[in-house]
């Protein structure tokens, strides 16, 4: 009877943390978004998308998963900020585009 009560309590403080992802997923969707109509707009202008919008949009993506399993009882670990950031994966869609490499001061000049 004794192990009902710090469960319940247990219960509880997990029902706000759900709550806080909640709002933190809303947050992270609309960003997310924005992140893809970047994403085009750049791939429009250079013809490849960027590997840093790239890599962040897959962290991202990464996050909102780790939300998800937290929110679903999936899990108990609770996402970032208690857990390490996601890293990009490799992608396996189009090239990004490649940075270009600055000059060597000594080349450019005569």
């Amino acid at each position: 009877m004794n192990d009902a009560k710090p469960r319940r309590e247990s219960l509880v403080l997990r029902i706000l943390w759900m709550l806080l992802f909640f709002l933190v997923w809303q947050v992270t969707e609309v960003l997310l978004a924005l992140l893809v109509v970047a994403q085009v707009v750049f791939r429009l202008i250079n013809g490849a998308p960027s590997g840093a919008l790239m890599d962040f949009g897959d962290s991202l993506a990464q996050y909102l998963a780790q939300i998800g399993r937290f929110g679903a009882f999936h899990t108990d670990s609770k996402p970032w900020p208690f857990a390490d950031w996601p890293a990009p994966r490799v992608a396996d869609g189009e090239a990004p585009l490649r940075p270009v490499e600055p000059l060597n001061r000594d080349e450019a000049q005569p």
